[in-house]
Formats: structure tokens, C-alpha cells, sequence
């Protein structure tokens, strides 16, 4: 694959998959547009960069499909001076796309598996800031954030999650609803966080937000 090939694909990718289905910011669009997404990927999975399922990274780790971080994205109407977290960093294609709209990105990565590339990758991106660390703990020492965006799905997020969140501040998401994923957005007001969804779309599992299993007798 040469270069010319990834931008065909990257601008087949969004007239195809993003602007057919709601990915209408204009500055989502261009940072999906530039941000070169085989670039994320291991070498021998390039070539699936730009399809719209999701593209396995490491052993239970796979990235995203496009329409479910270019809906996230949009929904979270990202501003220039937000100052976001992204929980799941993977190998860093979301901070890197974040890193295009808003004015800071911390990035947190638990996979060491995945925590090389996305070090590499990310050192091109000067205003993100990959952290090592449990991804359900998201990144308290850089708190409070005015966006925090989980790249992934995950089935509860937790009030550790939700204590990093400014006033005000934006929430996007997958929430694992009856084995349906559905892309959501949350805010803060004070004590109270509440959270919508606003579409069915597939997303990739993440570690360590299960519910606690009932009791069963």
C-alpha cells in the first residue's frame, strides 16, 4: 500500500461511512480526514484501516470503527480550548483526532502491548500527553477535564470517571445496553451527571467496566 492509496481510502472512508451517517462537524470531518489512521494500526493490519468494523490491535484490544468515533466526536461538539481525556487510548487514533479539535489531550492506556506504537505515534502530536494507567481510574492528576471521551463501550462508568469532569463538562461514550451498544452523551451539573443516548452503533468492548454480577441463590 502506498501513501496515495491510504488517502483514497481515508476519502472514501468519509464520504462513505461519515458524511452519509451524521458526521456533519465540519472540524470532525477534516481531522478524520488528515489524521492517517493506518498509522495506529500494526503493519499487517494497514490495509483494514479504513473499513467500518473494527480492526483487531492486540489480543482482546481492537480499534474502533470509524462511524462510532466520528459520531462520539460530533455529538461532543468538541471546542477549541477543552481540555480532554480519552479513556482507551489503544494505540492513540482518537487523541490524535482530538488533538486536531480541542486545546489539550490526556490519553490513557492500561495494554502495554499497545502503549509502544501509541508513544510513537502520539510524539507527533504535541499537545497530548499519553499516561500509563487502569483505564477505569481514568487520569485524576490532570483533572478536571471539560471533555472526557471513552473510545470504546463499556456496560457503567464510574463516579471515579465522573469526579473528572468539570462543570458543565461533556461526557461521550458507548454504553452496553442488553447487548446493544449505544453511543451517548453525558454532562455534569453540579452533583448530578445524566447521560442519553443518540444512536445504535458498534463499538468495541473495553476492560474493566463490567457491572458487579448480581447475587444469585
Amino acid at each position: 500500500m502506498t501513501e496515495q492509496n491510504f488517502k483514497s481510502m481515508r476519502n472514501a472512508m468519509v464520504e462513505s461511512q461519515l458524511r452519509t451517517s451524521d458526521v456533519n462537524d465540519p472540524r470532525v470531518v477534516t481531522a478524520m480526514a488528515s489524521v492517517p489512521r493506518e498509522a495506529f494500526l500494526p503493519v499487517e493490519q494497514q490495509a483494514l484501516a479504513y473499513i467500518d468494523r473494527p480492526v483487531k490491535l492486540s489480543e482482546g484490544r481492537w480499534l474502533n470503527p470509524p462511524l462510532s468515533t466520528g459520531r462520539l466526536l460530533t455529538a461532543a461538539e468538541v471546542a477549541p480550548d477543552d481540555t480532554a481525556l480519552v479513556i482507551g487510548a489503544a494505540t492513540g487514533y482518537s487523541a490524535a483526532l482530538l488533538s486536531q479539535l480541542a486545546a489539550s489531550v490526556v490519553a490513557v492506556e492500561e495494554d502495554e502491548a499497545l502503549l509502544p506504537r501509541a508513544k510513537a505515534v502520539l510524539a507527533g502530536y504535541g499537545n497530548v500527553r499519553l499516561v500509563p494507567g487502569a483505564l477505569h481510574q481514568g487520569a485524576r492528576k490532570y483533572a478536571p477535564y471539560s471533555l472526557i471521551l471513552i473510545d470504546g463501550a463499556v456496560e457503567e462508568i464510574s463516579p471515579v470517571i465522573i469526579k473528572q469532569l468539570a462543570e458543565g463538562g461533556r461526557l461521550a461514550a458507548a454504553i452496553v445496553d442488553k447487548g446493544v451498544t449505544r453511543l451517548s452523551l453525558g454532562r455534569k451539573s453540579g452533583e448530578a451527571f445524566g447521560i442519553t443516548s443518540f444512536a445504535d452503533c458498534e463499538s468495541v468492548i473495553l476492560p474493566g467496566f463490567s457491572k458487579p454480577g448480581g447475587f444469585i441463590f
